[in-house]
């Protein structure tokens, strides 16, 4: 069961959400919240594993809330509003999805489904999972395989994964990331990309802890602060 929070200062947005969630298997509604201040302080208690967090609410906003959380610590985060101009922000702070109000059946049913893929153990019958070679992009009436290799990242937005290959062409693929990050060699630099460490020309270094690759194919991927050290680790970058 995936303990859940839901945060919005409206009453009703919250109960017509766990109205919906409560169609799907797997969601514990631990607690309500009627603003960020008592969202906080509850998931520092309660330790969630996902919250529904609206993006307008008085004093602070859900990005602002965001913002204020460990990094390390941080449950998913599916951001519910009805404002689609906060997306691209909402991506950047990590959020694990964004959905607009009023929320449409069918696409809380896409986001339920990655937030218990994602929620999977990582092996089935204490077996490892065999190492990806081939990736299934999709595209209209047919599925091209792309080898592993020709992989420059992959990157979760609000429409789903996508493979970035080495040629400059972009694949949808119904991959998700935790499978990219358990059964192949890909390295996770930020909560919504992942990169292939032989595709790294460069890595520019930014102020507070976070950095920009930049890819042999001349793309600029965000690093974001928890994810720079193991980064260089793995790189064998000192400090």
């Amino acid at each position: 069961m995936l303990k859940t929070l839901l945060v919005d200062d409206e009453p009703l947005a919250r109960d017509e959400l766990r109205q919906l969630l409560a169609t799907h298997a797997g969601f514990d509604i631990i607690g309500e919240c009627g603003n960020a201040i008592e969202a906080i302080a509850f998931i520092h208690r309660q330790q969630p594993d996902v919250v529904f967090l609206d993006i307008q609410m008085p004093r602070v906003s859900g990005l602002e809330m965001l913002a204020m959380l460990d990094p390390d610590k941080l449950p998913r985060v599916v951001f519910v509003t009805a404002f689609d101009d906060y997306a691209i922000q909402a991506f950047e702070e990590h959020a694990f999805d964004y959905l607009l109000k009023p929320v449409d059946p069918e696409r809380l049913a896409k986001t339920i489904g990655r937030l218990q893929r994602e929620a999977a153990p990582r092996a089935l019958d204490g077996l490892p999972l065999a190492p990806l070679e081939l990736v299934p992009c999709h595209g209209v009436n047919r599925i091209a395989l792309l080898k592993l290799d020709e992989v420059e990242f992959v990157s979760s937005r609000v429409s789903g994964v996508f493979v970035q290959a080495a040629d400059g062409r972009e694949h949808f693929t119904e991959l998700t990331l935790r499978t990219f990050e358990e059964r192949s060699p890909l390295f996770r630099c930020h909560r919504q990309h992942l990169v292939n460490l032989r595709a790294i020309r460069e890595i520019r270094l930014g102020d507070n802890g976070v950095a920009d690759i930049i890819t042999l194919g001349g793309r600029t991927l965000p690093v974001s602060r928890r994810f720079l050290k193991p980064l260089k680790e793995a790189l064998g970058i000192p400090g």
